[in-house]
């Protein structure tokens, strides 16, 4: 099984998952490191409004749950993009593993940054390392 290698700092976080979801649906072993360096375009308040209510809808007991911390957040973003439902969408889903910063074990490895998923925006954004503080995730990064 090929495995994939991605850094994603300053990589727009949406396109990022698409593409990801899209390997991961060829039948590759996805990797992302540097999570909380990814970049969610648009106006950091309104990200953080529609975000805070993702994470308040529901019953706290029997959800819909909603993620507050970096990699869940990215992971989460590529479930969206998945067709869960079915068994590829699943089995797609548990190859991608995705990480805050870079582990130690994957320190000699060679990562790539994507093509077209690079921060060129000349609008207002914000890293997901700041979304997931301003939802409550405790800084561990």
């Amino acid at each position: 099984m090929e495995e994939m290698y991605i850094d994603a700092e300053n990589m727009v976080a949406g396109r990022l998952a698409s593409k990801m979801a899209k390997e991961l649906l060829k039948g590759k072993k996805v990797f992302i490191v540097n999570a909380e360096k990814a970049v969610i375009s648009g106006e950091p308040d309104y990200i953080i409004k529609d975000y805070r209510e993702k994470r308040e809808r529901g019953d706290p007991y029997h959800g819909p749950f909603y993620p507050r911390e970096p990699d869940r957040l990215i992971k989460r973003m590529v479930r969206g993009m998945l067709p869960i439902k079915a068994a590829k969408g699943r089995d797609a889903l548990k190859r991608l593993r995705v990480f805050i910063s870079v582990p130690d074990d994957m320190s000699g490895k060679k990562f790539e940054k994507i093509k077209n998923t690079e921060n060129n925006l000349k609008c207002k954004s914000m890293k997901i390392g700041d979304l997931a503080q301003k939802l409550g995730a405790k800084k561990t990064w």
